[in-house]
């Protein structure tokens, strides 16, 4: 039977398995957005040159559709600030 060489345990060593973990952790996240950010603007490039190409630029359909995302976001955002007010509410103590 064979004897694994065992680690001391120790504050120290503990420390130092959390700062390394986290490092990797960091270090996956970075990378991840960074493939995110990439096939982002791939996408977004791809997108703007398909719309020059179809020739959707005089029909005002993508104004119509620019409008309803803005629209959709002011919606959104007035729902997050009232989100924000009730829980900012919920949060005051009792007077």
């Amino acid at each position: 039977m064979a004897t694994a060489k065992r680690r001391r345990n120790s504050i120290t060593r503990l420390i130092e398995d959390v700062v390394d973990d986290t490092k990797d952790l960091v270090d996956d996240v970075v990378d991840r957005a960074k493939d995110v950010e990439r096939d982002g603007r791939k996408a977004v490039r791809r997108a703007v040159s398909d719309d020059r190409d179809d020739g959707r630029n005089g029909d005002g359909r993508d104004d119509r559709e620019m409008d309803d995302l803005k629209s959709a976001i002011d919606d959104l955002t007035a729902k997050v600030e009232r989100l924000v007010a009730l829980q900012t509410e919920a949060r005051k103590p009792d007077q």
